[in-house]
């Protein structure tokens, strides 16, 4: 009996049962979405390097407004010298953002470390820890909607993406732009989201409308999806969006008003230049169906095929994002005049799509994460340190110059004979040296309009021979891309003028623009 009862176990301890574990949630002892501090910490190191790495590999131009809508401003309302753009002259321009960069500026001044390189390259920095804080945010943000897989994968996505390595260090409004609207989707109320906050978000919208008034196109219809979930509308209406709304209009009509020493309201002047005058059309025009043949391809890179997939599998569940992108290009694309900068700031939503899709590959994940990985690090250095160099390349020789200013009898005296705002300016060089680039200020139907550019290229010879009909009244110094060269050769040697620098620009000219800027200097 006993032995029998042994082989039954009857009577006897009967061993705890080891049960399988589960991988549902509904089975974990800790929710797989909370962020934990060691995994927090890492994302914030990593995104502060890399967008300080971002930031000193990016040495190229893009467009002018990236010096003539924040830092030559800023320079201007500081050291009070060097030239403000018709934008700022007509009002169109508000003086909050470059403000920021003019605090920049009046600190560095006031302790006397007010040097070019810290001019040019603290407002840049400063961009970069904003941009890795939204990085941050971002990452924050996917974490808690979706799996960790998700977020890892999405935030792999966002931090290779080509465009934003090559903008988002910028002191361009797209930029900061972009960076409060990523900031603001934190605290957007999307489905699931635990981090909503409708007095933060709002406020970060507003901000972003006061830098650049055309963010109110990207939220638009993330606004009315909020009015349409919102339970209590009334309350919202009148205890958040209407006191918000106002302080932020208020604050920026009166720094905008002393800048300007009178009543300006910058947000309507913009409309109405833009819109009603067509002014942006000056700038150059393309067909209605640009951005979905050509801008939104670029912008998104090599991510455009994550992004499609992507968009089959959480049509659902992110329809408000897909909405706000669509709704975003269609409307830009109904302007004549388009830019890849434009829709930028929708990329950060475009990255949650492709997050998904890339997770969702498993045995094809790590292929395709190295493809995207390698294809954008192409196109980014590439865009960051090579393709249209020489507009910055040039302004730090020409810095040289103002050494010569204490040495030498003759003052240094630079002409650009190149497309008006080609170069960034004074706050480039940091010296009360003369300097002039032909201007072309937009007809607004005023008399006597003239486009000093078009004048130029209509006839550079002429053009050369009436404004400088004596030796002593020609510049010391001439600036002009290679494809003008062998136009102005005769005035060039019959003036004894010697070509002392030659930088690489790009390898696509194109029209005015050559793939070599010269210095010439006269003997």
């Amino acid at each position: 009996m006993e032995n029998i009862r042994s082989r039954l176990n009857i009577g006897n301890k009967v061993e705890d049962v080891k049960l399988r574990k589960r991988k549902s949630q509904l089975y974990s002892k800790e929710d797989e979405n909370i962020l934990k501090e060691g995994e927090l910490r890492r994302v914030v190191l990593f995104s502060v390097a890399f967008r300080l790495i971002n930031c000193l590999l990016v040495q190229t131009s893009f467009v002018p407004d990236e010096y003539w809508q924040s830092l030559e401003v800023s320079h201007r309302m500081v050291f009070n010298y060097g030239y403000l753009t018709w934008e700022w002259k007509e009002g169109i321009r508000g003086f909050t953002y470059p403000l920021f960069f003019a605090f920049i500026y009046k600190i560095l001044h006031f302790l006397n470390y007010d040097s070019v390189f810290l001019l040019i390259w603290l407002p840049r920095i400063i961009q970069a820890l904003f941009a890795a804080f939204a990085d941050v945010k971002f990452f924050y943000l996917i974490r808690t909607l979706e799996r960790r897989d998700v977020a890892k994968w999405t935030f792999f996505c966002h931090m290779c993406s080509w465009f934003s390595w090559f903008c988002c260090t910028r002191t361009l409004t797209n930029s900061t732009e972009t960076t409060l609207t990523s900031l603001a989707l934190f605290y957007f109320p999307l489905p699931r989201s635990k981090t909503h906050s409708s007095k933060i978000y709002l406020s970060l919208v507003a901000l972003a409308v006061i830098v650049r008034p055309t963010a109110l196109i990207v939220w638009f219809p993330l606004l009315m999806y909020h009015f349409w979930q919102e339970n209590d509308k009334l309350r919202l209406i009148t205890h958040t969006v209407v006191p918000i709304g106002a302080v932020a209009v208020v604050i920026s009509t009166l720094i905008d008003c002393i800048f300007y020493g009178k009543w300006t309201v910058v947000q309507f002047n913009f409309l109405k230049f833009n819109v009603f005058h067509g002014v942006a059309d000056f700038y150059g025009s393309h067909p209605w169906h640009w951005y979905f043949s050509q801008g939104f391809a670029v912008v998104i890179g090599p991510h455009l095929p994550l992004f499609l997939h992507g968009c089959s599998l959480a049509f659902k569940r992110y329809k408000i994002l897909l909405a706000a992108i669509v709704w975003t290009i269609v409307v830009y694309s109904l302007l004549p005049h388009k830019e890849f900068r434009f829709i930028y700031p929708v990329l950060p939503f475009c990255m949650i799509f492709c997050g998904i899709s890339l997770s969702s590959l498993k045995a094809w994940r790590r292929a395709a994460a190295t493809v995207l990985l390698v294809s954008n690090l192409l196109a980014a250095l590439y865009t960051g340190l090579i393709h249209q160099r020489g507009s910055l390349d040039v302004m730090s020789r020409l810095q040289t110059l103002c050494d010569l200013r204490n040495i030498s009898t003759m003052q240094p005296d630079v002409l650009l004979l190149m497309p008006c705002h080609s170069t960034p300016y004074y706050s480039h060089v940091h010296c009360p040296m003369k300097m002039r680039f032909l201007e072309c200020p937009p007809d607004l139907g005023e008399e006597g309009h003239v486009d000093e550019a078009d004048q130029f290229y209509e006839d550079p010879l002429h053009w050369l021979r009436t404004s400088f009909p004596y030796k002593s009244s020609l510049p010391t110094h001439l600036v002009l891309f290679d494809v003008l060269e062998k136009e102005i050769s005769v005035f060039l040697q019959g003036n004894n003028f010697v070509r002392t620098a030659e930088m690489f620009h790009t390898h696509f000219p194109e029209g005015r623009v050559g793939g070599s800027i010269f210095i010439y200097e006269r003997h």
